[in-house]
């Protein structure tokens, strides 16, 4: 029988704040009381609202609808929707994880429009300014509500996210990005949010996406021939079935960073998900998927892997209830998902504060774990089980004495105390596309 090993006594260095996701609910002057439950550390701001930032949010030709205006004029911009959302998430307790440009225009076929790339790069960054003047330091009757990360566009490699050049792309992250970090030397000026290195572990992927790989290492080419440009974090994207994919990926980021002399850069995770479009589970569509407790598991295995890989943060896209990438709410009843109980069971983890040693044999039978704990005796172990059988292992403890308290998430229970699952024998029973939750008082 195989056995899952968690070692308290061998610290491993403290929790990251995985559980950081993209969006939310939108609901004005409000609360998101769910959201501040499961402890969310930062919410990106990217596709806020819809299609064009549903018309009033985030994006800069919604906040500032005249290019030609003055951007010194409080007159130019227009915060009323994006001030009251973001009163909500203040109020909430989460922090916002600004990306500066526009929503991504999937039918830019018919007619692209707002993804072209400006007309004066400085004055879009000029424009920048007033919003983060507005949001951090009270400029315009606004706020100081501290926002640290500002990251410059989204997804550059896509047509539907730049109609322009790469070379007008780096260019323009280049001035953009200085111009900002001179002003705020304190914040954290980044992006670009790029769409995956998927020719790094599909080798037969389109042409489309083997087209990724060429404008991130021209990108990069052009960032270690201008050491001088800010670039305090990058953030990158993948959605997948496979978290060891999203390993490899994190692997291969920090690499590339690092062999262009960006050691200190941070390597964000800025849009993960679990899409699968296979014949797995005929049952279901692959948006189902997402919040089902196949979808937990499929997070707690990310947040497993993430944990132990050379990734800083990362933000799940998505936790607004009207996407169909929304995989923390069910709609339209915006009632929390089952996958949205991995995030709050890992926010216990994260609030433990110290990782430990698992050891779970994960690649060979679908099984992950991830354990915590903290200075006064405490500790917790997330398990997930992402095949569809059930499946024993022997549990063996080290530092810690007594018995766990053992909850469950499976396709009929949602954290459920169900402390038969482990015998006397110590073998813990796992049930199919599972996660469990372990807790040491």
């Amino acid at each position: 029988m195989d056995a899952i090993l968690v070692d308290f006594t061998r610290e491993e260095g403290a929790m990251k704040p995985l559980h950081g996701i993209n969006n939310s609910p939108i609901r004005y002057n409000n609360k998101l009381p769910e959201l501040e439950d499961a402890g969310i550390p930062y919410v990106r701001l990217h596709d806020t609202g819809g299609a064009f930032g549903g018309t009033y949010l985030v994006d800069i030709p919604n906040i500032f609808p005249n290019f030609d205006a003055d951007a010194s004029d409080p007159a130019s911009y227009d915060f009323a929707y994006t001030d009251a959302y973001f009163r909500t998430l203040n109020a909430s307790h989460l922090k916002i994880f600004y990306r500066l440009g526009v929503t991504i225009e999937n039918r830019y076929d018919i007619k692209p429009q707002r993804i072209y790339p400006p007309k004066d790069f400085r004055k879009w960054a000029d424009i920048c300014t007033g919003i983060i003047r507005h949001y951090n330091e009270g400029w315009a009757n606004g706020f100081h509500y501290g926002i640290e990360y500002w990251e410059i566009w989204n997804e550059p490699e896509s047509p539907a996210m730049w109609q322009g050049t790469p070379s007008q792309f780096y260019e323009f992250y280049a001035t953009a990005a200085s111009i900002l970090k001179e002003r705020f030397p304190l914040l954290k000026i980044g992006g670009y949010g790029a769409s995956g290195f998927f020719a790094t572990t599909r080798p037969n992927c389109n042409d489309m996406r083997k087209g990724y790989l060429r404008f991130f290492n021209g990108f990069m080419e052009f960032m270690k021939a201008h050491p001088q440009i800010p670039f305090d974090f990058f953030t990158w994207h993948l959605y997948t079935k496979d978290p060891h994919e999203t390993e490899s990926h994190a692997n291969y980021v920090r690499k590339r960073l690092d062999e262009a002399g960006f050691p200190r850069t941070e390597s964000i995770f800025g849009e993960w998900n679990y899409v699968e479009h296979d014949t797995c589970h005929v049952d279901k569509a692959p948006w189902d998927l997402m919040r089902s407790s196949a979808g937990a598991a499929f997070v707690t295995a990310t947040f497993a892997l993430l944990q132990k890989a050379p990734v800083d943060k990362a933000l799940f896209y998505d936790a607004m209830p009207s996407r169909v990438y929304c995989g923390l709410y069910m709609f339209p009843e915006q009632k929390v998902s089952k996958t949205y109980y991995a995030f709050k069971a890992f926010n216990e983890l994260f609030k433990l504060g110290t990782s430990v040693h698992t050891e779970a044999g994960e690649a060979q039978n679908g099984i992950y774990a991830l354990a915590a704990k903290n200075g006064a005796g405490q500790g917790a172990l997330m398990l997930a089980n992402r095949l569809s059988k059930m499946q024993k292992l022997e549990l063996k403890s080290i530092g810690m004495n007594e018995r766990p308290t053992v909850l469950v998430l499976d396709a009929d229970r949602v954290l459920t105390e169900v402390n038969w699952l482990l015998d006397e024998k110590n073998i813990l029973t796992l049930p199919p596309e599972s996660m469990l939750l372990l807790r040491w008082a």
